[in-house]
């Protein structure tokens, strides 16, 4: 590195990539920040620059750079920096130790682990060690790759599996391997090693009742809610199965469950029926939690939940390698938790590569003119929240509304800031039941007023 290229790189500032020390003598603490930028995108870490972004430089001997080195030597696991030194005056020299992200994360000062939030160096976290931990482990050794012990091929759906062969070269995803051998078939997938099934077979192909019986965690939870929260059931089931059938008996109770909203086409005088949310948007997260789920656990599953203000699909497990649910809606790498399940799902036709499911998703939505998905993230849990566009009157909260509640529901969700006697007038209510209901319906936290007397208006209330 020459000065020129010290000067511009010091004019940029402090970073997430860049850190600034005047001297040698804050070599341990330095070592926070290299750890931490190892554990992250990996920087440079300059010795003879102040805080202020001064080049200030030091006198370096070659006992210097032994204390640097020994210093360096105490972070876990063994890294070799690339060190430079920049002449920057007569005897005085500014230290440069670059690193890249750390092929071995998590990396340790010490015992202690850091990681690089702006330009600070905190510590890092227990959870946070043990889950880049497993993510380090994940490449090497995952669960979807240990054998299925005792699985053979008489286990398996073989007509699921020669369908998604067939699918699969229908789509040009896959050469036709002129012939439907189910061993040769399995092997080809990478879903045989040596003869044995691996789990990731099992998840996609086992048959019950064995899988229930053996692999729990192959399990689908569906359910429909009267309300905006879970007091009341309308329909409650569990499925066990393969990923493929899971699908599809998803797929199939939101077609029993979902309402069509009705709408006329100006001109053409037809009614045109559109689901309340779009089923490529809904397949498409439901297929994302089966493939990114976390399946070591025998208790785990995915869920569909279907309220009268919403839709949720929920998998077992947390985002890894970095993502967040911020970005997952920006471009970015695909990196599948279950990269062998994920592969066929693709080669079938299911999801998209190339981490493009979340933005396909929020495309679809806002295309059908619905709010972008909301994806959160929980203790062991991944939820995903699509919401309706237009309002729809709960059925329940708390205690049940009536149908004439629902209505006035509905007139304030088009009409806001409308008046009683308009609303009277609207729906052609008795003053009383309007009183009443109006009454139960703030008592409920569902709807606000302002002003008074005859200048008392009403809306939804926020939230």
């Amino acid at each position: 590195m020459t000065l020129e290229q010290l000067q511009q790189l010091v004019a940029a500032g402090e970073s997430e990539t860049l850190e600034f020390k005047k001297t040698t003598g804050q070599r341990s603490d330095a070592m926070h920040d290299l750890c931490a930028m190892l554990n992250h995108r990996g920087g440079q870490l300059l010795f003879g620059v102040d805080p202020r972004g001064q080049i200030v430089g030091q006198q370096v001997s070659d006992r210097t750079i032994e204390e640097l080195a020994q210093e360096i030597q105490q972070i876990e696991p063994t890294v070799f920096p690339q060190i430079d030194r920049v002449d920057v005056k007569p005897g005085w020299q500014v230290i440069v130790v670059e690193v890249p992200t750390g092929p071995n994360r998590p990396y340790s000062y010490k015992g202690q682990a850091y990681k690089r939030v702006g330009n600070t160096s905190p510590r890092m976290s227990r959870d946070e060690y043990n889950r880049i931990l497993i993510e380090r482990f994940h490449g090497e050794r995952r669960w979807e790759t240990e054998p299925a012990d005792r699985w053979t091929v008489a286990d398996l759906d073989r007509t699921e599996l020669t369908r998604t062969i067939d699918e699969a070269i229908r789509r040009g995803r896959m050469e036709d391997p002129g012939m439907r051998d189910p061993q040769e078939l399995l092997r080809g997938l990478g879903l045989s090693r040596d003869g044995v099934l691996l789990r990731a077979a099992v998840v996609l192909f086992g048959r019950r009742p064995r899988i229930e019986a053996e692999f729990p965690q192959c399990l689908l939870r569906v359910a429909k809610f009267k309300g905006i929260d879970k007091g009341e059931f309308l329909d409650n089931r569990q499925f066990h199965g393969h990923a493929f059938d899971l699908l599809q008996k998803a797929e199939r109770f939101l077609r029993e469950n979902l309402p069509i909203a009705g709408r006329i086409v100006p001109g053409l005088f037809e009614r045109i029926d559109d689901p309340l949310y779009p089923p490529v948007a809904l397949r498409e997260a439901l297929a994302n939690a089966l493939c990114h789920r976390d399946y070591s656990s025998g208790g785990g599953s995915v869920s569909l939940a279907i309220y009268q203000d919403r839709l949720e699909i929920a998998s077992t497990g947390n985002l890894h390698f970095g993502l967040t649910p911020e970005r997952l809606f920006q471009p970015h790498e695909s990196r599948p938790w279950n990269p062998l399940i994920a592969r066929v799902f693709h080669r079938r036709g299911i999801i998209e590569s190339w981490g493009r499911g979340t933005l396909k998703m929020a495309e679809l939505t806002q295309q059908a003119g619905l709010p972008r998905p909301e994806i959160e993230e929980g203790p062991d849990l991944v939820l995903v929240r699509f919401r309706p566009s237009r309002y729809i009157p709960p059925q329940q909260v708390k205690q049940d509304l009536t149908e004439r509640q629902r209505k006035i529901l509905q007139l304030l969700s088009e009409r806001p800031g409308i008046g009683r006697k308009k609303i009277q007038q609207a729906l052609q209510l008795d003053v009383n039941e309007l009183k009443s209901d109006l009454q139960r319906l703030r008592g409920l936290g569902l709807i606000r007023q302002t002003g008074k007397g005859r200048g008392t208006v009403l809306f939804l209330a926020e939230g």
